[in-house]
């Protein structure tokens, strides 16, 4: 999937990968790939600086630990990060029913114009 079309959602992808989990930068890189059933390949470039922005927003912390012996940034969801996803959820679903309603219309308003 182009990475343009995923401007404007990848706080929300991000957020949600680390909903349950801290994970480093390329695990989260590997989660988003795995959960998106392979239709998203994020690049590192595009991650890492929006992983930083998203802890100076304070919606997610970072600390260093040792992953398969090798040190590595580990991030994980702050109160705020959950209360932001729990936004860009339903900002979502707002904007996915918006969009459905227009492409895929009931019957109903199909003669409607």
């Amino acid at each position: 999937m182009n990475t343009d079309a995923l401007r404007g959602h990848m706080d929300a992808l991000l957020l949600s990968v680390l909903e349950h989990e801290p994970l480093h930068g390329y695990a989260i890189i590997e989660a988003l790939q795995v959960r998106s059933g392979g239709a998203l390949t994020v690049p590192t470039g595009t991650v890492y600086p929006a992983l930083r922005r998203l802890e100076r927003l304070g919606y997610l912390v970072s600390e260093w630990a040792t992953v398969g012996g090798r040190r590595r940034r580990t991030y994980r969801l702050t109160p705020a990060g959950r209360a932001a996803l729990a936004g860009e959820r339903s900002a979502w679903q707002a904007f996915t029913d918006a969009i459905g309603s227009v492409l895929a219309p009931r019957s109903s308003q199909d003669g409607a114009r």
